[in-house]
């Protein structure tokens, strides 16, 4: 009794100790994973931001060109007024 005992013991501990490897490989093609998706991820957003940055730069001068226009417009009414 107590041998067999003792055999279904070590056949037990020797399947954890599989499972525990096929664990321990799990996770490493996990961060394997992980680690490609934080490089792809940085990837994409480096010509997000850029495109975001020209963005906001042609907003800027379009309003920047609005704003004189306006200037403009104001002076020219307000010269037309002095001189009607």
């Amino acid at each position: 009794m107590v041998t067999v005992l003792a055999t279904l013991l070590s056949l037990v501990g020797i399947q954890v100790i599989h499972i525990l490897k096929e664990l321990r490989e799990t996770a490493k093609k996990t961060n394997k994973i992980l680690d490609d998706f934080q490089s792809i991820s940085s990837s994409i957003a480096k010509p997000i931001v850029g495109i975001s940055g020209f963005i906001t730069g042609l907003r800027s001068g379009t309003d920047l060109i609005n704003l004189f226009l306006k200037k403009k417009t104001a002076v020219e009414l307000s010269k037309g007024e002095k001189n009607g």
